[in-house]
């Protein structure tokens, strides 16, 4: 192995004490642009006295999300299981392995298909509320679309059951918790008994107990009711015929939930908000839509017909991927790029900094999905474009999240434009995912073709 080490490199200077933890706490996204663009293709520093850097060479960053077993989860990252347990993303080692193969099968393409319908006729009974001409939160909107519809695919069940509202309640005050400490420079101190951490507790035990309740309701009643909580029930593993425990199955569905509505709402938010911004992409959008649907609802059969639909999500998670960072710590020391990385330093890979990178794409502060045709993506190398992440750890629900993206823009494209309230901050907020941090007001125009 090579002499040299990673903090032989130029990197930000950062603190005495706490290195680069204060500028990377408050804006995240700057921070990282900035060493990005400045520094190589590893950029060392210290996050407090945790060693760190951030990788911008896409071999680099091909190289940590393929290998596994020498990079696992960080310590941000494993802070999550308190939330979701030893779901798919949080496990490791042969822990993962089974899993992954026990839900492999119940995200296969022909079974996700199916949810196709439940996507469209949720979105278009939350059409029926919109009023022509009124001011709405289309982040909360889209938040509320994704949650109902996870909810329904993963339990059938509504999310006016109560049970289900239960389960969306304690998620939200989940996801509050988190962004406190993100805050606070990401210090997790879960046991001190101060009342940010009560609630938290309170509602990872309130979600738990709704959750096992439908469990044991199921195992019950034995009925199948093709949802996806049926399907994990009934995986089994293909090496040892095992199934999953009750655990198991609530550390899988906390993931689902999680994962399942709030990536997704994220990447649709950026679109209605970039839609805005260009309303030629938004007339070309409308085109196709109106070509291949006509006044007919669409559906999974359509999708090979809405090429620019789908590019126009592509291009949207681009700009605003709705998870902006990725991190991996060295299990063991190693070597990246002839120089030597130690054990426990942190390995950041950024979307944010790496999707809006203009050695990799022309004028990238703009929104063209024109961009994506001729298989541009293929075209890449590894590492440069990966909301989904890459590796044999690759999101498991991607398929599922195209689907979804794609139906529920071109169900409310067709019938609604929506513009951005002039003077409404538009501040991305980098938490667990990239969410707005005051909502994306608009107003929303009932659009008539008969």
């Amino acid at each position: 192995m090579t002499s040299k080490t990673i903090f032989e490199l130029p990197g930000p200077k950062g603190d005495s004490l706490v290195g680069s933890l204060v500028d990377f706490g408050q804006a995240p996204l700057d921070f990282l642009t900035r060493c990005g663009r400045e520094y190589g293709d590893i950029v060392p520093m210290y996050l407090a006295l945790n060693p760190a850097c951030l990788l911008t060479n896409p071999s680099y960053i091909e190289q940590v999300l393929k290998e596994r077993n020498f990079f696992i989860k960080s310590r941000g990252s494993r802070a999550l299981k308190s939330l979701v347990g030893e779901g798919l993303l949080t496990s490791e080692g042969e822990s993962w392995l089974r899993q992954r193969r026990l839900l492999q099968p119940v995200f296969h393409q022909k079974r996700i298909a199916n949810y196709g319908n439940i996507m469209v006729s949720y979105t278009e009974q939350m059409l029926e509320t919109w009023r022509d001409g009124e001011t709405r939160d289309v982040h909360q909107d889209m938040m509320r679309l994704t949650l109902n519809i996870v909810m329904k695919t993963i339990f059938n069940r509504d999310l006016a059951d109560q049970e289900a509202q239960n389960v969306a309640e304690a998620l939200n005050s989940a996801m509050d918790w988190f962004e406190s400490k993100r805050k606070e420079n990401f210090v997790f101190v879960e046991w001190l008994p101060i009342p940010e951490n009560i609630r938290y507790k309170n509602a990872v035990e309130q979600m738990d107990l709704t959750i096992y309740q439908m469990i044991n309701q199921r195992r019950t009643s034995n009925e199948n009711s093709g949802d996806l909580l049926s399907m994990l029930m009934e995986a089994r593993d293909e090496i040892d015929g095992s199934q999953m425990s009750d655990r198991q199955l609530r550390d899988e569905i906390a993931t689902l939930m999680l994962a399942g509505h709030e990536t997704t709402s994220n990447t649709l938010t950026g679109v209605w908000l970039l839609l805005s911004r260009y309303p030629q992409v938004r007339d070309k959008l409308l085109a196709e839509l109106q070509q291949v649907l006509g006044n007919n609802s669409p559906s999974i059969a359509d999708i090979p017909q809405l090429p620019y639909t789908e590019m126009v999500i592509k291009e949207a998670m681009r700009i605003y991927p709705p998870v902006f960072m990725m991190a991996r710590e060295a299990a063991q020391d190693c070597e990246i790029g002839g120089y030597e990385v130690p054990s426990g330093c942190m390995l950041m890979m950024s979307q944010w900094v790496m999707h809006r990178h203009p050695r990799y794409f022309a004028e990238p502060e703009v929104f063209k999905p024109e961009r994506w045709t001729n298989d541009l993506e293929k075209s890449l190398p590894r590492g440069v474009y990966f909301p989904f992440g890459d590796g044999p750890r690759i999101c498991i629900g991607k398929s599922f999240a195209l689907l979804e993206a794609v139906l529920i823009l071109a169900t409310i494209a067709r019938k609604f434009e929506l513009t951005l309230v002039p003077e409404h901050p538009i501040v991305p907020q980098a938490a667990i995912t990239l969410r707005p941090a005051y909502g994306v007001k608009v107003v929303v125009r009932s659009l008539d073709f008969s």
